[in-house]
């Protein structure tokens, strides 16, 4: 390794510690926004006009970067699945050789490394036009920040998503849709024994609804299979008291819109089977199903092009996992996503990047900005 290089890698490795050891926990207003400030003054130095959004989660960051053309945009999160405390715990910050471990430094701050290096890189050389949007909620299904980033799409030639690519470190075009639901059963309390034809049972109303819902999902008219997990169930209090609540929470996984729509169609016409009995579907989360199109084809060519000009082979395929490329890719706009460094172990205390990773990822978006 070049002298050269070997600074880059250490100026990299500083500024990825620096961000995972700013532990930010979904809904951590504080730690929200000490990403953003840092994230902001880094974008500012490479040259962007940067602006945070508040939100009740804290501040979302939006950056761009003159350039040619329609700007690009790139897609990542601040947050992260760990609690305050995992560093000094379960996950500390480790680097040995190659592999970087730390809470988030997979999923996805190291993707916000390469990011932002790949701009600096390309200062004062042509390159085209760059929006970056950067969001605290991605990990509870960006509950708030899906409007801005319906607003930062506006207008872009197309868009990059910088999660975890495959592990053979493929990108992802096309995603699962996911959406997380809760349904709530109010039915009426009474003595299990003394008298129980006055009370309506709330868990075997909840029993007799989510068998519904499994007929639903296994439709054989359903145009593509259906994922459907009921997380959480919760409910009653006394086994001599008929219950007046109980609820569930429900994820649920489709393939393609058309599917999802019906689907959640159904869920939301649920009807009680018990008079007395009170039934609720709220929507907890939901980002749209994303089947792969011709122009995402297209721009995962474009980004192989750039990629075999710097020796590099560039693939893509579709991705179960849900993230928030999905709202973009079913929008119609171009979308790519997997472009952060390979790794592993998101969400688990194996959670690591890999170093030499983010430098060829960092080198791939230099190629394919420096298209213009």
């Amino acid at each position: 390794m070049t002298d050269a290089a070997a600074t880059g890698a250490e100026s990299l490795l500083n500024r990825l510690r620096r961000l995972t050891e700013i532990e930010s926990p979904s809904r951590d207003v504080g730690g929200a926004r000490e990403m953003a400030v840092l994230l902001a003054q880094w974008w500012t130095d490479a040259g962007a006009r940067v602006r945070l959004v508040e939100s009740d989660a804290g501040p979302h960051l939006v950056a761009e970067v003159d350039g040619a053309g329609d700007p690009l945009l790139l897609v990542g999160h601040t947050d992260t699945v760990w609690p305050q405390g995992t560093l000094e715990g379960e996950v500390p910050w480790a680097v040995d050789g190659d592999v970087v471990r730390g809470p988030g430094v997979y999923d996805m701050k190291s993707g916000l490394v390469a990011m932002i290096a790949a701009v600096e890189r390309l200062r004062g050389r042509p390159r085209r036009a760059v929006r970056a949007v950067l969001v605290c909620d991605e990990e509870i299904g960006s509950p708030l920040s899906q409007d801005l980033m319906r607003e930062c799409a506006a207008g872009v030639a197309g868009a990059i998503g910088f999660e975890s690519p495959h592990p053979d470190g493929a990108m992802k075009v096309g995603r699962r849709g996911s959406t997380r639901l809760r349904l709530h059963v109010r039915g009426r309390a009474a003595h299990a024994a003394l008298d129980p034809d006055a009370g309506v049972s709330a868990i075997d109303e909840l029993v007799d609804q989510l068998m519904v819902i499994r007929s639903i999902i296994a439709d054989p008219a359903l145009d593509s299979e259906v994922l459907c997990n009921v997380g959480t169930i919760d409910g009653g209090g006394r086994a001599n008291v008929v219950p007046a609540e109980a609820a569930a929470e429900i994820g649920l996984r489709f393939l393609d819109g058309a599917t999802e729509e019906r689907v959640l169609g159904a869920l939301r016409a649920l009807r009680p089977m018990r008079a007395g009995a009170v039934v609720e579907t709220t929507v907890l989360s939901h980002r749209p199903a994303w089947s792969p199109s011709a122009a995402d084809q297209r721009l995962l060519a474009r980004v192989a092009d750039a990629g075999a000009r710097i020796g590099q082979v560039v693939a893509g395929r579709p991705a179960d996992g849900a993230g928030d490329a999905n709202l973009l890719g079913s929008l119609g706009i171009p979308t790519i996503d997997g472009f952060g460094p390979r790794g592993g172990g998101a969400h688990a205390v194996g959670e690591h990047a890999l170093l030499s990773s983010l430098t060829a990822r960092i080198e791939l978006l230099e190629a394919v900005l420096a298209d213009v």
